[in-house]
């Protein structure tokens, strides 16, 4: 084995850029730029807003505001969630945790998602599966179906 090739398990553990395809950054070819204002929201950010929208909705609206324990009705925190995310981002494109985070959820066309692609997207996302699934512009399936994606303010 000479030291240009990579080992065999490199070119499939590591994905095709480990191959040495040069796929571009996330956005590239959505025609965003790579940092900075408007380019594709790292998954640090994501996963923030997500902790942080998740423990408003458990602590402080089920807990302090409907006094429900989560062990009573765990349903509720993901209720709770489900609403807060469909009114806010249709309303305003980012939730309270987004704004902590400094991103934002936009339409393809630039413009705050309609409300039937937030929908998709709300209900995809309490799925779960859907957001881990993504592609190389950091796009979930919930992202994809909803024609959306996530990016910085």
């Amino acid at each position: 084995m000479t030291d240009k090739q990579p080992r065999w398990t490199q070119t499939w553990l590591g994905g095709v850029r480990a191959a040495g395809v040069d796929l571009g950054y996330p956005g590239q070819r959505l025609g965003l730029p790579e940092e900075g204002s408007g380019a594709v929201a790292g998954w640090g950010r994501r996963i923030g807003a997500l902790v942080i929208d998740w423990m408003i909705c458990t602590w402080a609206i089920a807990q302090l505001i409907l006094r429900t324990s989560p062990a009573e009705a765990p349903w509720l925190p993901a209720a709770i969630f489900a609403v807060q995310y469909l009114v806010l981002v249709t309303t305003l494109g980012q939730t309270f945790g987004h704004r902590l985070m400094k991103i934002k959820v936009v339409a393809m066309d630039g413009g705050v998602p309609r409300l039937f692609p937030v929908f998709v997207r709300t209900v995809l996302l309490m799925l779960a599966v859907p957001a881990v699934v993504y592609d190389r512009d950091n796009r979930g399936l919930h992202d994809r179906s909803s024609n959306t994606i996530v990016v910085n303010m």
